[in-house]
């Protein structure tokens, strides 16, 4: 089995899917990211572990081009994503990067409530000006896989905890990403429904092949993850693999 899953991991891992040389970000005076230099591979699902403050959600938000360094800390800095050179891109390309290439998980979900779960699903593939009927069937079949074929027409504040969260995870992956980005996602959740959706993170990779960010203070999930970063006072300490 082992055997198994580590040629699993080969194969689908072959390439890389970010690159980020010398990472900068500063508030002000206050130097959060510090010179950050990091590799993942295609299909990887990589943790990112850390004290609360040590930069694990900036680093993050930069890596999912949701923030960006400024002028003076992109010197010498670079940032590739499934190829493409993200600092090279002007708002409107970025965004529409975005929208294609990648899926965003966080703590609270952040679903629309006057929305159902299967119109908040739908949302990103409509952005993504893709047709009506194939969005809300691909929308239907992620949620029937994710085991929300009784809820899809249900709003969040009709849903627990665990199935918002799925909810989400089928918003993130309408467009097929090629990477998620989650922070925090299992931090609201309670121990079975995390531990549900950490087991959900693998078999979308084994399945599908996607590459996984993950920020977390979980442990347990960190431990499962291929890599774990640890990262403290906005430097990333030595990387730890764990496969």
């Amino acid at each position: 089995m082992f055997l198994i899953l580590f040629f699993l991991r080969y194969f689908v891992q072959i390439g890389i899917m970010i690159r980020a040389t010398s990472i900068n970000k500063h508030y002000g005076d206050l130097h959060v990211l510090k010179n950050v230099s990091l590799q993942i591979n295609k299909g990887e699902i990589v943790a990112i572990v850390g004290p609360s403050g040590a930069g694990k959600t900036t680093l993050l938000q930069i890596l999912g081009t949701l923030d960006l360094p400024s002028k003076n800390d992109k010197i010498n800095s670079s940032l590739e994503i499934h190829g493409e050179n993200i600092f090279s891109f002007k708002d409107k390309e970025l965004s529409k990067f975005r929208n294609l290439n990648l899926g965003f998980i966080f703590q609270f979900h952040q679903l629309l409530p006057e929305f159902t779960a299967l119109e908040n699903v739908c949302i990103p593939g409509f952005i993504a000006n893709k047709a009506k009927e194939e969005v809300m069937q691909e929308a239907i079949r992620l949620l029937t896989y994710l085991g929300l074929e009784d809820r899809m027409h249900h709003k969040p504040n009709e849903l627990s905890g665990g199935q918002q969260q799925r909810v989400a995870v089928a918003r993130a992956l309408i467009n097929n990403p090629a990477v998620i980005f989650a922070d925090e996602p299992s931090g609201n959740l309670d121990h079975i429904s995390a531990e549900n959706l950490h087991q959900l993170f693998f078999q979308l990779r084994n399945e599908f092949g996607q590459t996984f960010v993950i920020v977390t203070h979980n442990e347990e999930l960190a431990n499962m993850a291929d890599r774990k970063l640890v990262m403290i006072d906005g430097v990333l300490q030595n990387q730890e693999q764990t496969i």
